[in-house]
């Protein structure tokens, strides 16, 4: 194997492991964003905090049919 081959090689993994980072880093982003939502929509609507996810989205599609 030659030396740009295994700089080829080491590039691609580099670019590899850079966009599993961002894979990473954006599931931790949209896992934190649901969380906080979650949160708002408890304290602003109580009563949702009890109701499955089931009532819930029919609770909810009422205000956007």
């Amino acid at each position: 194997m030659t030396e740009n081959e295994k700089k080829i090689i080491q590039a691609k993994h580099r670019l590899e492991e850079a966009e599993m980072r961002s894979r990473v880093n954006e599931r931790k982003q949209r896992t934190r964003r649901l969380i906080e939502r979650g949160a708002i929509l408890e304290k602003y609507l109580p009563l949702t905090a009890k109701m499955s996810n089931e009532e819930l989205q029919e609770y909810l599609e009422k205000f956007n049919p």
